[in-house]
């Protein structure tokens, strides 16, 4: 472990802030609590600038370095919203709303950039200025797009954008990236499957649209398979398959969804009219038919090198040179970080959680001793990418 991380004098009242947030979780763009939460420490924290209600529910912290002579901006995100899923973790500090809990470590991510904020704000020890950015509706909701098209980049004038999202698996005290893409672009599609209803003890006077569309699940499995060339990567997955209720009625009427993710664009392409194809003639082949809407969410997440290597070098000097992975495996999960990186360059990289239950898994809970791994690998970046020019002296003619 490396001083940066033995130096985190704060990592009591970090875990403190990432606790109260675990507890009081807030969805989507609806984060009263939260962005306040926010917006109230970083003006504690002697922030030159804080912004609230950017993208909806954003918050936005400025720290300005010893000097701004550099010119140079970059900014750090973190996301802040829960999820729709009932916590079972059974801890003193779970979740006090019935349904809602931080099921992806939102509240970790939040409380790291608040502790580097502070440091931040405290130090000063770099030349620029760094933009604190605290997201909203991360989950579905394309809460970065929405900062991005209210000016994000523009009106603070970022021009290298970072983010981290911790990883179960990993190991606490570990680093993970690569360069180029990363993280999958995804879709949502629904299926609506129309029949004609009647009595079960008629079949031949209805169209059962149950029976198409169970054969439509199955049969979008083979699109991966059949027709994705075999090094190319795509997921098809469903989460729900709706009709009629119990009785002796056959269903007039179905409809599945699911999510396509992908990472180039003709995958996309073929995951598309293959499900139309698919879907419309199966359907048809049962005297029904099938309605197809696919709707884009997030592209893909690709990182750009340079910052990539900026990313990997100053986590070698917080975790050490054996605890980062420079090139690992491209993940089929997707970010809405990727419109940030669409607009400027950056990267995004892996916080390793340890052997904890599974993001979106109601045991989830993310682990506090991440915490001064990622306060420290922040306030190194921002020093790291912005270092304070030396005054030169008469010494330095030696030099010359």
């Amino acid at each position: 472990m490396s001083n940066d991380v033995n130096a985190g004098q704060h990592d009591n009242e970090i875990i403190a802030w990432r606790r109260d947030l675990h507890a009081h979780p807030e969805l989507g763009y609806e984060l009263p609590r939260t962005a306040s939460f926010v917006a109230e420490k970083l003006r504690a924290f002697g922030c030159d600038e804080v912004a609230e209600g950017i993208g909806r529910s954003g918050v936005v912290g400025v720290v300005h370095g010893q000097s701004t002579s550099s010119g140079r901006v970059i900014g750090l995100r973190a996301d802040m919203d829960a999820l729709p899923i009932h916590e079972t973790t059974g801890l003193s500090y779970a979740s006090t709303t019935e349904g809602r809990m931080h099921a992806c470590g939102h509240d970790g991510h939040t409380a790291m950039l608040l502790g580097a904020a502070k440091a931040l704000a405290e130090a000063r020890n770099f030349d620029g200025t760094a933009v604190l950015i605290f997201q909203p509706a991360e989950e579905g909701q394309a809460g970065a797009k929405a900062m991005c098209d209210d000016g994000l980049m523009t009106r603070w004038g970022i021009e290298r954008v970072f983010a981290l999202h911790n990883e179960p698996g990993l190991d606490v005290g570990r680093f993970a990236t690569r360069t180029g893409p990363f993280g999958a672009a995804v879709a949502s599609f629904k299926i609506t499957v129309d029949g004609k209803s009647a009595h079960a003890a008629s079949p031949q006077a209805g169209i059962d649209a149950l029976l198409p569309a169970a054969n439509i699940l199955i049969a979008l499995q083979t699109i991966i398979a059949r027709n994705v060339h075999p090094l190319k990567s795509g997921v098809i997955s469903f989460g729900s398959l709706q009709g009629g209720k119990p009785g002796g009625t056959f269903v007039g009427s179905s409809e599945l969804r699911g999510l396509a993710r992908w990472f180039e664009p003709e995958v996309r392409d073929t995951m598309h009219r293959r499900i139309i194809d698919i879907s419309e003639g199966i359907a048809a082949s049962y005297r029904a038919t099938a309605t197809v809407t696919f709707r884009n969410l997030y592209p893909a997440v690709v990182n750009h090198p340079a910052e990539t290597a900026l990313a990997v070098e100053v986590a070698r000097t917080v975790m050490g040179e054996d605890s980062v992975d420079p090139d690992h495996s491209q993940l089929m999960g997707s970010e809405d970080f990727a419109f940030m990186l669409e607009q400027r360059p950056g990267n995004i990289a892996l916080l390793g959680n340890g052997s904890t239950a599974g993001l979106h898994d109601p045991g989830y809970d993310f682990n506090d001793a991440a915490i001064p791994y990622g306060v420290g690998y922040w306030t190194r970046l921002v020093e790291t990418a912005m270092p304070v020019q030396k005054s030169w002296d008469r010494s330095d003619a030696d030099h010359f």
